[in-house]
């Protein structure tokens, strides 16, 4: 049995890496929700329940009852293992109520702490709870399992809303909290996977808004180098890519933007340059040959020429073209990147490269 309050799971599964995973808000919800009907039909909150995962897996969930006086309302305390999820922890909270409507309706609204859409682009409609299709289905499946009666459920995340403030629900035009997600049930810590999925997501709603210029930056210190170069450009158009900068530039396409600013630093746009569009450090390395043919075709002093030939980071190379104020190589990179993410997506898009120094503050050159 579970110890009182904790997830009773199915057996732990490590990540090729050693790592735990963990189950995502929508699975969390999922369970919530039928341990909600479950006491619903019977006027008690159950103890744990099982639930489906899409792929087919079975698992159990120890639940919390939140108003020991309702017998409808039921949480689960989310464990998304050894992910950094700003929402491990949360009390995904559901309160089921009948409704009359068909057999086998299940209608969701979004309570404190889940958000609400007010965007389209999302596969959502605008004023739905922003709790996404495979969460939906999960959801539903699990409350077959107790009742065919139509029932109103309402999702809810205490202090959902300040855990929301550190996603991008923002600048998808989620409002109120955090969106109740997942695909597959399962956090895959630090999964590529989901920040592929953001990727996509992001530029998705920036061009349903009529977006044209989508502006992609690698993290924290770029994005905010990219919104002082753009300030009248809205919030939905800049998009944190990380290291898939091939696939925001496939998505740009096929949603009809025209235009893409790419702005980084040394290292990634060095990638950019030779072509790589997957540049994380583990599956690409910077093309020293490169920076030194860059270095000696534009003239730059030895020094520089020197560092481009003896360093394994860009980081050195563009420090050195800082510190003897030859910044022409660094703008030949720039070029050549934008040149390779036309290439890439086969001229269909505009695309400018900026590089800003290793604070996000200056920028070094343009292309």
């Amino acid at each position: 049995m579970p110890r009182p309050h904790e997830p009773a799971l199915a057996p732990e599964v490590a990540t090729a890496r050693g790592l735990r995973t963990g189950w995502t808000t929508g699975t969390c919800a999922s369970a919530a929700a039928k341990a909600a009907v479950t006491g619903l039909v019977s006027g008690r909150i159950p103890d744990q329940v099982e639930v489906g995962l899409p792929g087919g897996q079975r698992v159990t969930f120890a639940i919390t009852d939140p108003l020991p006086g309702d017998p409808a309302v039921a949480a689960v305390t989310k464990d998304a293992g050894d992910d950094p999820d700003v929402t491990n922890g949360a009390h995904i909270t559901v309160e089921a109520t009948w409704l009359a409507a068909a057999p086998g309706e299940v209608a969701l609204a979004a309570g404190p702490g889940v958000g609400t859409v007010t965007l389209p682009g999302l596969g959502l409609p605008v004023g739905a709870p922003a709790i996404n299709p495979v969460p939906r289905r999960i959801i539903t499946a699990a409350v077959a399992e107790v009742t065919d009666r139509a029932v109103a459920l309402t999702v809810s995340v205490p202090g959902g809303e300040a855990m929301a403030a550190r996603t991008s629900n923002s600048r998808l035009g989620i409002v109120g909290g955090i969106s109740i997600l997942g695909t597959t049930g399962i956090v895959r810590p630090f999964s590529t996977a989901s920040w592929r999925a953001s990727v996509v997501q992001q530029v998705d709603v920036a061009t349903a808004q009529g977006q044209r210029h989508i502006v992609l930056s690698t993290g924290g210190r770029t994005d905010a180098a990219a919104q002082r170069m753009f300030p009248d450009l809205p919030p939905v158009c800049f998009v944190e890519v990380g290291d898939f900068t091939g696939i925001a530039l496939r998505r740009a396409v096929s949603t009809g933007a025209g235009v893409v600013t790419f702005v980084g630093m040394a290292g990634k746009i060095a990638k950019l340059a030779a072509g790589v569009m997957m540049t994380h450090y583990r599956r690409s390395r910077v093309d020293v040959g490169l920076l030194e043919a860059v270095a000696v075709e534009f003239g730059a002093p030895p020094p520089v020429v020197a560092a481009a030939a003896a360093t394994a980071t860009a980081r050195h190379f563009a420090e050195a073209c800082q510190a003897h104020g030859s910044l022409e190589p660094l703008a030949a990179l720039c070029r050549r990147a934008a040149s390779s993410c036309r290439e890439f997506v086969h001229d269909a898009l505009t695309v400018e490269v900026v590089m800003v120094d290793f604070e996000g503050e200056e920028v070094l050159a343009r292309g």
